[in-house]
């Protein structure tokens, strides 16, 4: 579906088939680029280009990425993925209450507590983890 578009590159979420993490594509027929987003911190960064030889040069990428940041384009992204495959891609992922964010559950500290459960909110542009031992789930407002 699309999310928007940047002097001819249709930027969109597929929504057949697709997979985790959340990631918009955007290219033409000789390249295809993935840009990552998260329902945790309004980052966008580069995943990959495939086929890599036909990869666009470095401005290109970066205009590409800052369009999908801006805010607009990045809550559309995040409401078409969530609408069509209902995750976050944060499950059984950890929260450290300590730094704020989303950390392996390798590391094995008490200050970080299990991603259970995560769901988002299009109307209020909230997410909301639920973790392990808490009655209460964390919001993260966007």
């Amino acid at each position: 579906m699309r999310v928007c578009s940047h002097k001819g590159f249709v930027i969109a979420v597929f929504t057949r088939d697709e997979h985790c993490p959340p990631h918009v594509h955007v290219g033409t027929n000789k390249w295809d680029a993935r840009f990552l987003f998260s329902f945790w911190h309004n980052s966008v960064g580069l995943w990959d280009v495939t086929p890599a030889k036909n990869e666009p040069c470095v401005r290109v990428l970066e205009e590409l990425r800052r369009v999908i940041k801006r805010r607009d384009n990045l809550r559309k992204a995040r409401d078409t993925w969530w609408r069509s495959r209902s995750t976050l891609c944060l499950e059984n992922m950890g929260w450290s209450s300590r730094t704020d964010e989303v950390v392996s559950t390798l590391l094995d500290q008490p200050q970080i507590s299990k991603i259970v459960k995560g769901t988002y909110d299009a109307y209020t542009y909230k997410t909301q983890l639920y973790l392990a031992g808490h009655v209460e789930p964390l919001e993260i407002e966007l």
